[in-house]
């Protein structure tokens, strides 16, 4: 059952209960605004979902709450720094910023992380990027838990791969993981009891379904693109990893510490007017855009949206009428916040 709450009570709550877990004030602020964002713009497989499990993982000592990114090396335009296996979300949003920094000195930044937790919600970075002016692309490697094309076993991560543009009237942000869906979404919909709107995996028979809860059991993910997004998990598994000169999928999977414990991931922003003026640029965005949005729809009544797009809409609705959160999440959450560190996370893989 879904419920709305008001994005300031979610915020408070998950707060308290990131508070109890261990974090510093600043900590809980800061990871209690990001995982509230993300419900509110529609994503909360990744937002209040993940917080009875970011919490698990503290007491587990997978998270280490005083680590920070420390710089390991630095060539012009580019940094790279071990995060000490401190907070996927503080980690990220420093990185984000550096290169933002970087680009603003060289037209270009990238900042490689190595050693680093959950990010959570990819997208947070890549908007980040463009709500600075900056052109924005970010991704991360993760243990195996999708079957390589041709497989029936978990050879490879889903590694979410994100790009912004910084179009005025608009960001368009893409937030894709590399299966058809990330185990996150399949947990929503098994939560919501409902269906996948197309096939996202397979069942112990080895049949394509739409049923989450199958799909979660056999961990049998279907790559987006069917070869073509498992080809290109591997291409970003090993580009990360040799950026951040740190660990393949691999070592992770050897190393059990959940998802995506020492994790690398990659952070690049660049001005989007070194070779043009910003006229003619968000002209030619807008063009680009306009065009895409009014291409005919498929069924009566549809519309067809670039990237990013609709995410302003569910935000605004969010914001008038309360976050959706699923009703299990939420009493995990609340429970959290009065003490109870003993929750486990049901939410998603």
């Amino acid at each position: 059952m879904s419920l709305r709450i008001p994005f300031d009570t979610v915020k408070e709550t998950v707060r308290k209960g990131l508070i109890n877990a261990g974090l510093s004030e600043e900590q809980a602020e800061i990871c209690a605004t990001i995982h509230t964002q993300s419900s509110a713009d529609g994503v909360e497989s990744h937002g209040l979902n993940r917080v009875p499990r970011f919490v698990e993982y503290i007491q587990k000592g997978w998270i280490n709450l005083a680590g920070k990114p420390e710089l390991v090396g630095a060539k012009g335009a580019v940094e790279n720094y071990d995060g000490q296996l401190g907070i996927g979300i503080t980690n990220a949003l420093f990185c984000t910023d550096r290169a933002i920094a970087l680009a603003k000195e060289h037209g270009i930044g990238c900042v490689a992380l190595r050693n680093t937790t959950h990010w959570m919600r990819g997208g947070t970075y890549a908007w980040r990027m463009a709500e600075a002016g900056f052109a924005g692309m970010s991704w991360i490697n993760s243990e195996s838990c999708m079957p390589l094309w041709g497989s029936d076993v978990p050879g490879v991560g889903n590694n979410p791969f994100c790009m912004a543009i910084p179009r005025e009237d608009g960001p368009i942000v893409l937030d894709m993981a590399m299966s058809q869906y990330a185990y996150g979404k399949l947990g929503v919909y098994r939560l919501a009891g409902k269906q996948l709107p197309y096939p996202g995996g397979f069942d112990k028979d080895g049949n394509l379904t739409s049923d989450p809860g199958a799909i979660e059991a056999t961990m049998r993910i279907l790559p987006a693109g069917y070869w073509k997004g498992s080809g290109m998990a591997i291409v970003l598994d090993l580009a990360a990893a040799l950026m951040a000169n740190g660990k393949v999928g691999t070592d992770m999977s050897a190393s059990e510490m959940g998802s995506c414990g020492g994790c690398c991931q990659i952070f690049i922003a660049y001005d989007p007017y070194l070779f043009g003026t910003k006229e003619e640029i968000q002209e030619k965005l807008n063009r680009r855009v306009a065009a895409a949005d009014s291409t005919h729809p498929d069924h009566e009544g549809g519309r067809v949206t670039c990237p990013g797009e609709r995410t302003v809409a569910v935000r605004s609705r969010s914001m008038k009428e309360g976050v959706a959160v699923d009703e299990a999440i939420w009493e995990q959450v609340c429970s959290i916040a009065e003490g109870n560190l003993g929750v486990k996370d049901i939410a998603s893989f």
